[in-house]
Order: structure tokens, then sequence, then C-alpha cells
């Protein structure tokens, strides 16, 4: 297998017919996607590289725009397709073009799960095969057109390690038993989609929101919609019009006059010249909306967690840290802090209702579910 690929720019719907007939014949192709979210609002996908183990194809998907002859690709259980920390692409194919993705391999989640410790692109392919990429071009609008060669081959540098890479962590994984963890892994991983526009609440998603009152929670849900409002109309993203920190500060403070916005020292000159009295007057109104209508920060009441649980959370938390140790990987790989609360409160008693408890994976349960009753049992 050849790591010096031509790579192909995929413009027309033509070219992506052409591409097909070599693509279609691959058991293993490699994916990565390029986006614009630092640049514009909504977000959307730039390009699709796809890397099979003799050619490098870049999509286009600016000027190509829909990608349904991909979808028998991506939903062909035969097929490995392998991505390089696939949440967000997963997400984005699924958003922009209705993608859905059937026997996915993430390397950087299978890097992970063999001891790795830096598993980023970068670090991953430095270390398998001495080689550095470039990322320089990391922060560039993928948006913009004509593309320069330079980022180009940026572009496919990204997949044109993926398949030997592959190859590679499949292998290793499967000498020391772990690849069925890493592959029912990425089964879940494939499920993963965009969050919904379901009308709830824009502080929701806003760190910081729960820790204030009601009445300036409401201002921040005003702030929160203007600043939407203003990235759509502009075409850019949230952190281009009004940061976080500052949205924050003008909640909790609710400035009456634009001199105390100012005092804030949250906003730039010129933000104050362009928002500065939109501002006041959305604080303004937020500030008058009656008791009753009031937002309140959905808070789950937390119970007391009996003394027994806590000594069965304990004793499975020095189990997990000691077996990850042995086994050379994260231990919030091995067991998260949730899941062990959820083992400890159920308390199974046997290794079936063990794997009856919600976020419970099967490879958890086969590998590791008799020392976990095992503890269990001795903390009768």
């Amino acid at each position: 297998m050849s790591l010096t690929k031509p790579v192909t720019i995929i413009e027309t719907l033509s070219g992506l017919k052409d591409a097909l007939v070599n693509i279609k014949e691959e058991k293993k192709i490699g994916f990565d996607l390029e986006a614009d979210s630092m640049h514009h609002f909504p977000e959307k996908v730039c390009l699709l590289q796809v890397a099979t183990k003799n050619c490098i194809f870049v999509i286009d998907t600016i000027k190509l725009k829909e990608l349904s002859l991909l979808k028998p690709i991506f939903a062909d259980n035969e097929i490995t397709k392998i991505f390089h920390g696939a949440d967000y692409d997963v997400r984005s194919l699924f958003r922009d073009f209705n993608i859905e993705i059937n026997n996915l391999f993430d390397s950087e989640l299978a890097s992970r799960f063999l001891g790795v410790k830096e598993t980023g692109l970068e670090a991953v392919i430095r270390h398998r095969f001495n080689v550095y990429l470039e990322k320089k071009f990391t922060k560039r609008d993928w948006s913009k057109r004509p593309l320069i060669d330079d980022m180009l081959h940026y572009a496919a540098d990204d997949v044109r390690y993926l398949v030997p890479l592959y190859e590679i962590l499949e292998k290793e994984l499967n000498d020391i038993g772990r690849l069925f963890w890493v592959k029912e892994e990425c089964d879940i991983l494939c499920s993963v989609r965009p969050d919904a526009n379901n009308g709830e609440p824009l502080f929701l998603k806003f760190k910081g929101a729960g820790k204030l009152k009601p009445e300036n929670l409401a201002v921040l849900e005003a702030l929160l919609g203007f600043r939407k409002e203003i990235a759509l109309k502009k075409d850019v993203p949230f952190f281009k019009i009004i940061g976080n920190a500052a949205l924050l500060k003008l909640a909790e403070t609710r400035p009456d006059s634009l001199n105390k916005i100012i005092n804030t020292n949250v906003l730039s000159k010129r933000q104050m010249d362009m928002y500065g009295k939109d501002l006041l007057s959305i604080i303004h109104k937020a500030k008058k909306t009656p008791q009753g209508m009031l937002p309140v920060y959905p808070k789950k009441k937390a119970n007391p967690i009996p003394a027994a649980v806590l000594q069965r959370i304990e004793a499975i938390i020095t189990w997990r840290n000691k077996k990850a140790g042995n086994l050379n990987i994260d231990p919030g790989i091995l067991l998260n802090k949730a899941l062990i609360t959820a083992i400890s409160i159920n308390n199974p008693v046997s290794v079936s209702e063990l794997g009856q408890i919600s976020g419970m994976k099967n490879w958890q349960r086969s590998e590791f579910g008799g020392e976990i009753i095992s503890i269990l049992a001795k903390k009768q």
C-alpha cells in the first residue's frame, strides 16, 4: 500500500460517479471532513475527504451540495468506514446530507483503548508513521473558493494514513482481546445526532446559566436570542458577535445605562457602537418580565446517597482504578463515574441483572461483570 497517493478533487456529479467506480470496490475507506464553524453560522460541511488504499478524493461539497450517491457506501455493513474522532463527523454528515453510517471505526477511540496518551490525529500519525502533519490551515475558512493547492494537500493528509492506521490498530486490539470493545463503542457512535432544534430555551446549553437567578436568566435568554438573530443575519459564529463571558456578565449585572454597560469592561468600542443601544433595550425589556413568567433553570434535586451505596461506589472505584492501571487504559474508559453510581444504586446480584443497567456495555458486562458482582457481594 502506497502512502504517496494521487489526490483528485471532485466538484461535479459526474466526477463523483467516476470516483465511485474506485471507492465502491473497497472494504476499508478513510473519511474526514472540513467545516466552516470558525467563520459562519450555521456551520456547514465544506469538504469531504475519502481515502482508499491507493487513491484520495477531496469532494467539494460547496459546489456539489449533495452526496446521495455515497449513502450506500456509508450504509454498507461490509465496508469499514474509518474516521479519527468521529463524533463531530457523524453529526455533521447526518445534519447536512442525511447520511447514516454503519460499520464505523474510530481510530482516535481505538487509540484510547490501547492506552495511547496523545490521541489527536497529528500525534497518532507522528507516533505510528514518523510523519509530521501540517496544521497551519486548521482555522481557515473552508467555504471560500478557490482552494489553494496547499489547503487541498492539507485536507488530503488528514485521510492519507487512515487505512494503514486502521490495520495497525485493529491487529493490536485483536491481539489483546479488545477489538470487540471498540467495535461496540463505534456502533454506539454511529447513532449520535446533532442537537434537535425543539424550541427549548437557549440558556439550557449555556455554561454558567444554572447559577443564575430567574430575573438574571430572563436577561440571559433575551441576550442569547439577540445574538443568534444577529449571527444568522451576518452569517458569522456567535463568538464573532459577542462572547459568552460578556453575555454572562451582562445578565449578572443587568446594566440600566450605556455607561454601565461600558463599565462592565466586557465589550469593545466596536461592539458598543454596533450593539450597545440594542443590548440596553433588550436588558430593559427583559427586566420587565412578570414574576410568574420568569424562567427557572431545571435542577435535579440531589437525593442523599445512603452510606451503603457510597461504600459500594468506593469499592468499585478502587477496583476500577487498579484494573485500568493493569490494562494501561484510562479508568474512565473502563467504567465512568455515572455508570459506577448507577451500579451501586441498583446493586445487582448477577451478571444478567448488571447487564440491564442503563449505560452498561456488553463488553463491560462480559469482561468484568463477574468481578463487579463479586465486589458488590462483599458489601452486602
